[in-house]
């Protein structure tokens, strides 16, 4: 087995020297699971603003728990990833050599308080909030890596929705393992809601931007973009611009044509942002202004059955409704 950690009882674990940088970032580690606090979260405990999702979805910020089953692991290097893939490699992965889903939970809870203690010191931190986010009550399982890597993905998504405080699981994927999302319906473990991540509307921007390892990347992912229209839960292709790259205006009827194989609730246009490892490959001139990401967005729903529903500045993101299949924004 090829793998980026090394194995201690039989466990898949990352690398001590990369789990070092990895803490050293503020991340919480067990074995190959990697959990966060993001910057909205922090953000939020200080009471300076919420995530977009709190906006679009009704999502509590400071209550949710980001994290991956497969934290160093992931099929492609895309080139706008903020994420440390620098220290990725590929695994072919054995069901034997990872963690139970509980066994994910317990520990990287624990790691999220640890986290999250620092700011019971901290005199601008609203402690009530501080205090409601030890425990979580949405899940984003999108942290770092490819969480559809992980071969027990439906048994862990059961058990979130088994606990009696879980209101919401977010899961993003790359799409580059279609099987596992059928696998999720078959096996009545569907997230609340399903995002597939794109960010070119033909192979040759796909390959060039995602740089993937799979040579039928492009067949892949198309294979998931189909599943959306068929899965049994909310959908939304989230598309990220690089100035330059992916934006231009003429593409747009080709992302419309691709959109509409997949038919999702939303769409959210995102500009790529000048944050973390990405800004070893990419420039602050790559990114988008909310100006132009709002005349792409516009642009884009004229040649679509979409509305736009609604725009966060801060994030640089407007996100699209689909009036055919309307379902309620706000999760219950």
């Amino acid at each position: 087995m090829s793998c980026s950690g090394e194995e201690f009882n039989d466990i898949l674990q990352i690398k001590p020297r990369i789990m070092m940088q990895l803490k050293k970032a503020k991340y919480g580690v067990y074995n190959h699971s990697t959990v966060e606090l993001c910057h909205w979260s922090k953000k939020s405990f200080l009471n300076e603003g919420e995530c977009y999702k709190s906006k679009f979805y009704g999502i509590d910020t400071h209550r949710c728990m980001e994290f991956s089953p497969m934290g160093m692991v992931c099929e492609n290097r895309c080139v706008y990833c903020w994420r440390p893939m620098e220290f990725y490699d590929f695994l072919n992965i054995n069901e034997k050599s990872v963690d139970e889903p509980k066994t994910i939970y317990d520990n990287l809870v624990d790691e999220r308080k640890r986290l999250i203690s620092g700011y019971f010191g901290n005199d601008k931190a609203d402690k009530k909030k501080v205090h409601e986010a030890l425990l979580p009550t949405h899940y984003a399982i999108s942290l770092s890596g490819e969480p559809t890597l992980y071969p027990k993905l439906p048994e862990l998504i059961r058990y979130l929705k088994s606990l009696k405080d879980t209101r919401s699981i977010f899961l993003v994927t790359n799409g580059q393992e279609p099987e596992m999302l059928y696998k999720l319906q078959e096996e009545d473990a569907l997230p609340t809601q399903l995002y597939l991540s794109t960010n070119a509307p033909n192979k040759d921007l796909f390959m060039m931007i995602n740089k993937p390892l799979y040579k039928d990347a492009w067949e892949r992912w198309n294979k998931s973009l189909e599943f959306l229209r068929v899965a049994k839960t909310r959908t939304v292709i989230r598309i990220t611009l690089i100035k330059g790259y992916n934006d231009a205006l003429e593409l747009i009827k080709d992302y419309a044509s691709l959109l509409m194989k997949g038919e999702p609730h939303f769409v959210e246009v995102k500009s790529y942002m000048h944050v973390g490892k990405s800004r070893m490959r990419l420039d602050e001139d790559d990114m988008l202004s909310m100006e132009e990401i709002k005349r792409f967005a516009k642009e884009l729903a004229t040649y679509l059955d979409f509305d736009i529903m609604d725009e966060s500045i801060e994030s640089r993101i407007v996100v699209l409704q689909n009036k055919k299949r309307y379902v309620n924004r706000m999760i219950s």
